[in-house]
């Protein structure tokens, strides 16, 4: 194979992203790689080399890539129980529809339920170079989970340097083309949140309460965390917002009515919207069958529209 069959056989399987060159008997091909996944990329390096197994001199293959503008999206709350991986859930996958390449983080390291929510049970990451791949889901947002790399049901006994040193790596993953990455934070205000925060700076946090009053003082506490890391909230979600009677039809509020918006608008912070405390979500949710997926979710779509807003205008 002479200069211009190398050149030819490398435009064929790489186009513009093959740069050639070549010194006498060395030929070398520099591959932009940016924006591909890891098998995407190692996919390119292979057919680029197939494609030159023709050429009889020294033969050098380097893979490069620009580094993705990524943001993070902190789901937090400040207490446990109130729907907060639910919504991180949904929320990733309701973004992903609206256009953004979009991963999940599950960071809740005490209680990692993504992957059931997700469909990603009994499914390990594997890495490369110390560096962890994220599992694909049905629903095409990948992620990652401590979850997916513990036995089921084992405790993390883990201090706070030790749970933020092993989030680090799911934060740090090979996350390819993805621009933004929602972080399902453990619920509460400690040394874990408040490393994750500061380390990784999150573009934006969006909290989740229930109307009632108790958890809305923790939801404050949140939002002061945030504001004193210097992290914008984007906004307030109530979940578990009323109940429809399935055989009568009657709502009822057993946790309350407009607390979160309330709240919201005393703090000067927007109100993305309300969940109701449906059972086809909750069955859905434990099914691995997020809502959001859906062609005519009403409830999920509305609140990614709000958060995806903040971020074009941020």
């Amino acid at each position: 194979m002479d200069q211009n069959g190398l050149k030819q056989a490398i435009d064929g399987v790489a186009g513009g992203r093959a740069t050639l060159r070549i010194e006498g008997v060395r030929a070398g091909i520099v591959l932009d790689a940016t924006g591909l996944d890891a098998a995407a990329r190692d996919a390119l390096e292979a057919a680029v080399r197939a494609a030159a197994a023709g050429w009889t001199g020294e033969l050098r293959v380097v893979v490069t890539a620009e580094r993705v503008q990524r943001r993070l999206v902190a789901v937090a709350s400040g207490k446990g129980g109130v729907g907060k991986s639910t919504l991180a859930a949904n929320l990733a996958i309701a973004l992903s529809r609206h256009g953004r390449r979009v991963g999940l983080v599950d960071a809740d390291i005490y209680g990692p339920s993504q992957p059931r929510l997700m469909a990603a049970e009994g499914v390990r990451p594997t890495a490369k170079d110390k560096v962890l791949d994220p599992v694909p889901t049905p629903y095409g947002v990948p992620m990652l989970s401590m979850g997916q790399l513990v036995e089921p049901g084992r405790a993390l006994a883990w201090r706070g340097p030790m749970a933020a040193g092993a989030l680090g790596q799911l934060v740090e993953a090979d996350w390819g083309a993805t621009d933004t990455l929602v972080l399902d934070l453990p619920p509460g205000t400690g040394d874990v949140q408040l490393t994750m925060v500061q380390k990784y700076k999150p573009a934006g946090a969006v909290i989740v309460s229930t109307p009632q009053d108790l958890a809305l003082i923790d939801a404050t506490r949140a939002i002061d965390l945030f504001d004193k890391a210097g992290v914008p909230v984007i906004g307030l979600v109530e979940n578990m917002a009323g109940y429809a009677c399935p055989h009568c039809g009657e709502v009822s509020d057993p946790f309350g009515q407009g607390g979160a918006e309330a709240t919201a608008a005393k703090l000067g912070l927007p109100f993305l919207g309300r969940v109701p405390l449906a059972i086809d979500i909750r069955v859905a949710s434990d099914a691995g069958k997020p809502p959001a997926a859906d062609a005519d979710d009403r409830v999920f779509a509305p609140i990614a529209e709000r958060v995806a807003a903040w971020l074009a205008a941020h």
